[in-house]
């Protein structure tokens, strides 16, 4: 940069105080002393460098609001010290003003083209210069602000995916919170699997023992449970007591949702050794689990009213299911014949059964499962 007593001397305006800090980068020291002065007299903290490579040095340990970087130097020029520079930080969060020598229109635009927020031309014009900084640092300030904001955000969608996250799944927590059609009320028809769990002869054990112990019995097991189901991507539509009712193919489809569905019950039953040493350890009895898998047409969606809402799934299969569940015995997982269709000879099954649903007008046959190609 090259000084010019007159025009550097023609001063205007006030700059009050300011904790935002400019690094000077020339490599001619009377006019680096020179300018680094007048922006300290404005309120600015200013640094100075006398070549790129000391410039980088002090950057990459001071923090830093603006750039007045010489064009023409030695070594590294300002346009190449600032594409290195443009690969870590962009100029919302470091402005650059470029200083070239001459009004060049190759140096402006090559400046330009690599980074550079602004440019000024020599001889130094300091009331130009010193507008062009308030009004790059007002522009970084704003968009500090925005970044702030942004972050806060985040953190606060984190804390209530954290919050929602205890009473619905990752799934549905993001329909509400990434769309706006996520909290209308209505659905859709779609085949899935529902898997529908509990613990066999809770009633009767809940009704001998202290409540403190029942509730440790229940989330002794719906831990446990919930891990697995969550590892084959079910959305668990509620909690009914001990009860455990599980989607497969909502609100995410799935195409395989009947083998996803009955994976997930063989693996529910293996866990159950993991619940009872859990049980064991508290002083509890030991539990068995039934489990059901019945594939078929449901309605899903946000169902309620505009003051109370929840997803989940409406339709005789829903109802269906927990029939099949209510006759399943301790470690017996029940499927429904439309399930083994879907599976084919992929599922190996055991006895089949015949049974007479409430609400049903005709008998049906479920089978259960003996393990899964």
């Amino acid at each position: 940069m090259t000084p010019d007593g007159d025009q550097m001397g023609q001063e205007t305006g006030h700059q009050e105080a300011t904790d935002s800090t400019i690094l000077v980068v020339d490599d001619n020291e009377l006019n680096r002393d020179l300018l680094s002065r007048r922006l300290a007299k404005k309120g600015f903290q200013v640094a100075i460098a006398e070549d790129a490579f000391e410039a980088l040095d002090w950057l990459h340990n001071n923090p830093c609001d603006l750039i007045l970087l010489d064009i023409m130097m030695p070594g590294m020029s300002g346009v190449e010290m600032l594409e290195k520079l443009r690969l870590e930080r962009d100029g919302t969060d470091l402005p650059v003003i470029m200083a070239t020598a001459k009004d060049s229109r190759e140096d402006i635009v090559g400046a330009l083209q690599a980074g550079a927020n602004d440019y000024v031309t020599k001889p130094l014009d300091f009331p130009v210069v010193l507008a062009r900084v308030n009004a790059q640092l007002g522009l970084k300030k704003a968009n500090d602000r925005v970044r702030a904001l942004a972050q806060q955000l985040e953190k606060r969608n984190e804390f209530i995916r954290g919050v929602f996250g205890r009473y619905l799944t990752d799934d549905i927590a993001e329909t509400l919170l990434e769309t706006p059609e996520g909290l209308a009320l209505g659905g859709e028809r779609r085949e899935i699997s529902i898997l529908m769990a509990d613990i066999r002869g809770f009633t009767r054990m809940s009704a001998q023992r202290d409540p403190e112990e029942v509730v440790r019995i229940v989330n002794n097991y719906l831990t446990p449970m919930t891990e697995v189901i969550q590892s084959h991507g079910g959305t668990i539509d509620e909690f009914i007591g001990d009860a455990i009712l599980v989607l497969f193919g909502a609100p995410k489809a799935m195409a395989d949702h009947a083998r996803s569905a009955v994976t997930c019950a063989l693996e529910m039953q293996a866990a159950m050794d993991k619940v009872n040493a859990l049980n064991r350890e508290d002083g509890l009895p030991e539990v068995e689990t039934g489990i059901a898998v019945n594939s078929g047409e449901v309605v899903v969606g946000n169902i309620g009213s505009e003051m109370r809402a929840k997803y989940g799934v409406v339709g005789h299969n829903v109802n269906f299911t927990a029939r099949i569940e209510s006759v399943t015995e301790g470690r017996q997982i029940l499927v429904s014949e439309r399930t083994r269709d879907l599976l084919g000879e992929a599922l190996e099954t055991g006895q089949e059964l015949v049974i007479s649903p409430k609400g049903f007008d005709h008998d049906v046959r479920v089978f259960e499962v003996a393990g899964l190609d």
